[in-house]
């Protein structure tokens, strides 16, 4: 009895685990760079999901480096933006479940209107 006590545990168990990672967290992360290559301090990071809804903005920190941590798994679309410059779209970057997901956004220098 005792063992199909445990062996009805321990399903259980991995059925909660398997259950948690399905609907669990990843991570958005990644570098700004500007046109040079190098890492740019305080450019800021627009990332929403891929149907444009729910944006969220973070800054880049001293490495230039950006997080957008606690995302469902899915596909987002993430831009830099300094000073004037911006960088293109990354479309439908995939977010999985339990793994951190990096980009790296290349700032375009701004257009100058003649």
């Amino acid at each position: 009895m005792k063992r199909v006590a445990v062996i009805l545990l321990v399903c259980l168990v991995t059925g909660i685990i398997a259950a948690g990672q399905e609907h669990g967290m990843g991570t958005l992360a990644g570098t700004v760079l500007n046109a040079s290559g190098k890492p740019v301090a305080g450019a800021s990071v627009t990332m929403e999901n891929a149907t444009g809804e729910g944006p969220h903005a973070t800054t880049t920190n001293a490495q230039g480096r950006f997080f957008f941590p606690e995302l469902v798994h899915g596909y987002y679309d993430v831009r830099a933006t300094h000073h004037g410059a911006i960088s293109d779209w990354r479309h439908n970057v995939e977010v999985r479940t339990g793994k951190q997901t990096d980009v790296t956004l290349r700032l375009r220098a701004p257009r100058r209107n003649p």
